[in-house]
C-alpha cells in the first residue's frame, strides 16, 4: 500500500475519533451548559477530577491516531448468545440483568425496568455514515424491550449518550432520565421536550418501590464537540433496594483505586458490580480515562462486591487492542489475583445474569 494511502487512513481514523458534529450546543460556551456554585469538582465553567490525572489533550490524541497501529477487528463479532426476550417485570428481591452491548444493560428487579447508557444505533459517532460501527447486534431487539421506567446516563460521549436511542425511548415510554449535571442541555438541544433530571455527585433519587439511585464520582471526562470539553459532568450509579445493590461505573480510569474505595465506604456490601474492561490501549493515552482488565479486577476487589460483569468491549472498535483481548486479559488478571473467574464474567450481548432469588 502506498504511503499516501496509509496517511489518508490515519487521517480518516482521526476524524472518527473527534466528535466534530455534536449537538448544536456543543459549540457554545460553558454558560450554556451548567451554571452553579464552585465546588471541589467544578471551577465555575468546567468540571474536573479532584486530585486526579487529567485525560490526554488534543496533541496527545494526534500522536495516538497518527503514530500508533491498531489491531484489526473483524467486520462481525457475533455473540454466542441469542437475543434476549426479557419479561415485562421482575418482582421482589429477584434480579435479572441482560446485556445489550457496550455499556447498555437492562436491569430488572423490584418491579422496575432500568436501562444504562442505551445505545441501539449502528455507530457510536456523530455521523450516521462514519465512525465506530457495531460488530454485533444488540442483545435485546429494541422492539422487545419492556416498558422502561428509568434511564441511567453516565456521561456525554457518543458511545454512551446516543440521542437517537434516547429519543426512541422517550417517545415510546416517557421514562425518567437521570444524568449528571449539564447533560440535560445536550439532550434538549436535540429534543426540546425531553425531561432530564440532573444530579451532582453523591446526590440520590427515589425511584419508587424502595429503590434509590445515587450518582457516584468516577474518574473520567466529557465532550461532544471541539469546544465543550468538561462542560457537563460524568459519573457512575449505585442502585439500592434492587437485588443486593448494584454499582454501574459508566466510564472510569482506575485513579489509584479512589473511585472504588469511595463507593465501598459509602455503599458497603454491594452484590453486583458492572465494570468496564475495554478500550484501554495504548496505555499511555488511556490510563487516565479507561481501565484495563487488571485495573477492573483491582477495582472489583476494592468494592467488595460478590459478582462483576465486564462491559465496554467487543462491540465498537474504539482503541488499539484486538476485539477479543479484554476477556483474555481479564482471565490473566483474575488468575494472578486468585479470583474465581465465575465471579467476574466478560459479558457478551444477550447474556442474562440472575441472582439466586430469580
Amino acid at each position: 500500500m502506498p504511503p499516501h494511502a496509509i496517511t489518508r487512513r490515519k487521517l480518516a481514523t482521526l476524524l472518527a475519533a473527534i466528535p466534530l458534529l455534536g449537538a448544536c450546543v456543543s459549540m457554545r460556551g460553558g454558560s450554556d451548559y451548567y451554571a452553579g456554585p464552585i465546588s471541589d469538582h467544578f471551577d465555575g465553567s468546567r468540571f474536573f477530577n479532584p486530585d486526579g490525572e487529567a485525560p490526554r489533550g488534543f496533541t496527545q490524541l494526534l500522536r495516538w491516531q497518527l503514530t500508533e497501529t491498531r489491531t484489526a477487528w473483524p467486520d462481525a463479532f457475533p455473540s454466542p448468545f441469542p437475543q434476549d426476550t426479557p419479561p415485562d417485570r421482575v418482582a421482589g428481591q429477584a434480579l435479572r440483568v441482560s446485556f445489550v452491548g457496550h455499556a447498555t444493560f437492562l436491569i430488572q428487579g423490584a418491579g422496575l425496568n432500568i436501562i444504562t447508557d442505551p445505545v441501539f444505533s449502528d455507530r457510536a459517532s456523530p455521523f450516521s455514515f462514519y465512525g465506530p460501527k457495531r460488530v454485533n447486534a444488540p442483545g435485546i431487539d429494541f422492539a422487545k424491550l419492556p416498558r422502561i421506567d428509568v434511564v441511567l446516563l453516565s456521561h456525554a460521549h457518543y458511545d454512551h449518550m446516543d440521542v437517537e436511542s434516547l429519543r426512541r425511548l422517550w417517545e415510546r415510554d416517557r421514562p425518567r432520565i437521570l444524568a449528571p449535571l449539564g447533560n440535560d442541555v445536550i439532550l434538549r438541544g436535540h429534543h426540546p421536550a425531553m425531561v432530564v433530571e440532573t444530579m451532582d455527585w453523591h446526590e440520590q433519587r427515589d425511584l419508587g418501590g424502595g429503590v434509590t439511585a445515587t450518582l457516584e464520582a468516577v474518574h473520567h471526562w466529557s465532550a461532544r464537540g471541539l469546544f465543550d470539553r468538561n462542560h457537563a459532568l460524568w459519573g457512575g450509579f449505585v442502585l439500592k433496594g434492587i437485588g443486593d445493590g448494584i454499582f454501574f461505573a459508566g466510564d472510569t480510569g482506575f485513579d489509584q483505586g479512589r473511585p472504588f474505595r469511595r463507593v465501598a465506604q459509602r455503599h458497603p456490601g454491594l452484590g453486583l458490580a458492572l465494570l468496564p474492561i475495554g478500550a484501554y490501549e495504548p496505555r499511555w493515552f488511556m490510563v487516565a480515562q479507561h481501565m484495563n482488565p487488571d485495573d477492573a479486577v483491582q477495582g472489583f476487589e476494592l468494592l467488595g462486591a460478590r459478582q462483576a460483569l465486564g462491559y465496554h468491549w467487543g462491540t465498537f472498535n474504539l482503541t488499539n487492542e484486538g476485539v477479543d483481548a479484554p476477556p483474555a486479559d481479564l482471565a490473566t488478571a483474575l488468575a494472578a489475583k486468585g479470583v474465581d473467574p465465575a465471579r467476574f464474567i466478560a459479558a457478551r450481548p444477550g447474556l442474562v445474569w440472575t441472582n439466586a432469588a430469580a
